[in-house]
């Protein structure tokens, strides 16, 4: 009997069962480097621990609900936008988690608003943190479908969950009385305890006069901008350079 068939029911009784697929190898590398028992052990213990990382980040990034996985690294510096370089590196620091604070991506269509959003998203969930990501509209969208199936509160406490809850493309339509209470109860409520990144074509100055309410407005937007980065993003349309048709030309 080989010694893998031997430890398989003992790593599958103590749920490592993943173990066996780098088996064989470390027992092999073992053999050749006379290896002894606690740096194999070691060894397999570290392989274990970096296999469930991977998984949780997968789990992780799966939730976050991304509409495209981006990453820092991969955004086209030689599009020629202009935005506070060191703000944004400021940000992608993640210290802002830590002090729940906010990040507020505000710029003309097509200037990767989304695209930056959604990799300090990525960069969250890679540091271990939980994010969800949503268009604006799909969050009142979701909350209004959860008001008729009677689960609104059981939703609403859903948007709490996240470390990290991205409101994309804020500001596109002016907000309803019910809509801006509900923005308003989940600033409130999310205020110095999670963080938000809202994306929005429109400057900071302007979304008040989205809000149906002035005072329930003033009330929330004055947490999100005295604890938030103001990122402005200013160029051309950062979107239209990567398009398809671009690239053939």
């Amino acid at each position: 009997m080989s010694t893998t068939t031997e430890l398989r029911p003992l790593l599958y009784r103590l749920k490592l069962g993943q173990m066996l697929h780098t088996l064989p190898e470390r027992l092999a590398l073992a053999r050749r480097d006379q290896l002894d028992h606690a740096t194999f052990l070691q060894i397999l213990l570290a392989d274990e621990v970096n296999r469930r990382d991977q998984r949780r980040f997968q789990i992780q990034l799966q939730k976050a609900g991304f509409e495209e996985i981006c990453r820092l690294e991969d955004f086209d510096w030689t599009a020629g936008i202009q935005l506070q370089r060191t703000l944004l590196d400021a940000a992608f620091s993640l210290d802002f988690l830590s002090r729940r604070e906010h990040v507020l991506f505000v710029g003309p269509v097509g200037v990767g608003k989304s695209f930056l959003a959604q990799a300090l998203g990525f960069a969250a969930v890679r540091a271990g943190h939980s994010v969800r990501f949503f268009r604006a509209g799909d969050f009142h969208k979701t909350l209004a479908q959860a008001r008729i199936d009677h689960t609104l509160e059981k939703v609403f406490r859903s948007f709490m969950v996240p470390d990290l809850l991205i409101l994309d493309d804020f500001g596109l339509q002016r907000l309803t009385a019910q809509q801006s209470s509900e923005l308003y109860e989940l600033i409130i409520a999310r205020h110095r305890r999670s963080s938000f990144i809202i994306t929005s074509n429109r400057a900071v100055e302007e979304w008040l006069g989205l809000f149906d309410d002035s005072i329930l407005g003033n009330s929330a937007l004055d947490r999100l901008a005295n604890s938030s980065y103001q990122i402005v993003i200013e160029g051309p349309s950062y979107r239209e350079r990567h398009s398809p048709h671009k690239r053939r030309d």
